[in-house]
């Protein structure tokens, strides 16, 4: 029934704590669940998936904050409110045109976080595969950088070739990252 939508909700999503901002705009059908739409933002981030992730929302219902996920082998859960299952609950119970901000977390070591705002709903086009990547900035951060600081680390390297770690930095990013570039056609779902 992965094709059994009308409209599709077309999301901003913007790493906090980074300038100049790095971000994404994707559009998703609207019978997504929160697990589809973590994938689809693993996928405009080029990340693996490698880490833990939740998301936190408000619920429209209750006004209280949810928070959304999968507990897994190494999770910790650091709150007494339980995870609402994210291979359940689809993204139109929680973001309306009301309730349009989330934030998304990944590789709690790291901590990144991603702030997700609904910016329209619109209609399907029905000659358009879904998800979609149509916009955004910069490269995504690396995985496993360390955090902010680590990224910010990296780009100082990467200004300086003769910095000691200049060599094993671009060896490990390879030769052709370069943080500034950023195309939405070369996000792949």
């Amino acid at each position: 029934m992965k094709d059994d939508f009308k409209n599709i909700y077309q999301f901003k999503i913007s790493m906090k704590g980074i300038t100049p901002q790095i971000w994404r705009r994707i559009q998703v059908p609207e019978n997504y669940i929160f697990l589809d739409l973590h994938n689809a933002i693993q996928a405009a981030m080029n990340w693996e998936d490698y880490h833990l992730h939740e998301f936190e929302i408000q619920n429209p219902k209750t006004g209280i904050l949810d928070r959304i996920g999968t507990e897994g082998d190494d999770y910790e859960d650091f709150s007494d409110e339980p995870l609402v299952p994210e291979k359940k609950t689809k993204i139109s119970k929680y973001f309306t045109l009301e309730n349009k901000e989330a934030l998304y977390r990944y590789d709690f070591g790291d901590n990144w976080q991603v702030k997700i705002r609904l910016e329209k709903i619109l209609p399907r086009k029905e000659e358009m595969k879904y998800p979609v990547c149509t916009a955004g900035k910069r490269a995504a951060v690396p995985e496993d950088i360390g955090g902010i600081w680590g990224y910010e680390e990296m780009l100082d390297i990467l200004k300086d070739p003769q910095n000691e770690e200049y060599e094993d930095t671009v060896e490990w990013l390879g030769e052709d990252f370069d943080p500034e570039y950023f195309n939405p056609k070369d996000v792949a779902f």
